[in-house]
């Protein structure tokens, strides 16, 4: 690996209040983009790539299986049809299906591992409109290509209005397919996964890649398009992602949301103070986060943290 990889260094003279970078204030030179070489937030761990492709390979079988298996059966139930047309048809419809698996893939890694947070619903609606819009769009396009090619005109039913909301019930089905395969391959691989010593994280600041302990990790803050971590040595390392997809990569790892803002680490708690009105603040030794009342789940989880 090209990056540079370290294990310590030597603590900042001093923190920089988080608020600072939020407000545009700090070095924000030190993250110019993600790093050549590494995959960063747009596509996904290695971890998570994994899990894609195994997860496409199982329903690309499925899918295949099942048009096969469709065809066969319209050719023994429609024998006017012409023998060719029921292998367009299921055919078309299962390459698309297969070329557009990264869609729900994007959505499953953006909703998070929350059902109860409205981003989870939010991100698989807009993940299953977007999966039907483009299979329906793609096999039509490959239809037409292909009966033109025979010297004849495809005819979609009752058109497009008419037929999607018909597409659509069929494909929520294969897109809570797919989520559940993503969603089984993972805790097995999760499972499956036995650690060897303690476990780190791969922090790219800008050209650099910090390998630090994840115990040495008190929290991570949001820093407009960049994510803060805050070290228990006092470094402060920026990273451009969203912070939902850090929740998403950290919270199976013991981190948990406690304000639109903050994650923190529920292993370097030290104590929790009610500021009234519900909300309260987690102290990390000298750092301290803000818990709002916002996330209830939070408060329970610290408190038998």
């Amino acid at each position: 690996m090209s990056n540079e990889t370290t294990q310590s260094a030597a603590p900042a003279a001093g923190p920089q209040p988080a608020r600072a970078l939020r407000n545009g204030g700090g070095d924000q030179r030190r993250a110019p983009g993600f790093p050549a070489g590494t995959s960063g937030w747009l596509f996904g761990t290695s971890g998570e790539r994994r899990v894609l492709y195994r997860a496409w390979v199982v329903v690309a079988f499925v899918s295949v299986l099942i048009s096969i298996v469709n065809a066969l059966t319209v050719l023994d139930d429609q024998p006017e049809v012409d023998r060719w047309e029921p292998w367009v048809w299921e055919g078309t419809s299962a390459a698309v299906i297969v070329l557009i698996l990264w869609l729900p893939w994007t959505a499953w890694r953006l909703a998070g591992p929350r059902p109860r947070a409205p981003r989870f619903w939010l991100a698989h609606a807009a993940g299953l409109l977007g999966f039907a819009t483009l299979h329906v769009a793609g096999f039509l396009v490959l239809r037409h290509l292909a009966y033109a090619a025979m010297g004849e005109t495809y005819e979609f039913g009752d058109g497009w209005w008419g037929e999607f909301p018909y597409e659509l019930r069929k494909d929520a089905i294969s897109y809570a397919v797919f989520i559940a395969t993503l969603w089984i391959i993972d805790r097995l691989g999760a499972q499956g996964t036995a650690p060897e010593g303690p476990a780190t994280y791969d922090i790219r600041d800008g050209q650099r890649v910090i390998r630090t302990p994840l115990e040495g990790i008190l929290g991570v803050t949001s820093a407009g398009n960049y994510v803060e971590f805050v070290l228990e040595d006092g470094r402060r390392p920026l990273m451009r992602a969203p912070l939902s997809a850090l929740e998403a990569e950290l919270e199976p790892k013991g981190f948990v949301r406690t304000h639109r803002s903050w994650l923190v680490n529920t292993a370097r708690v030290s104590g929790l103070r009610p500021d009234g009105s519900g909300d309260w603040t987690v102290e990390l030794g000298e750092l301290e986060a803000p818990l709002s009342r916002r996330f209830p789940e939070a408060l329970k989880r610290l408190r038998g943290a």
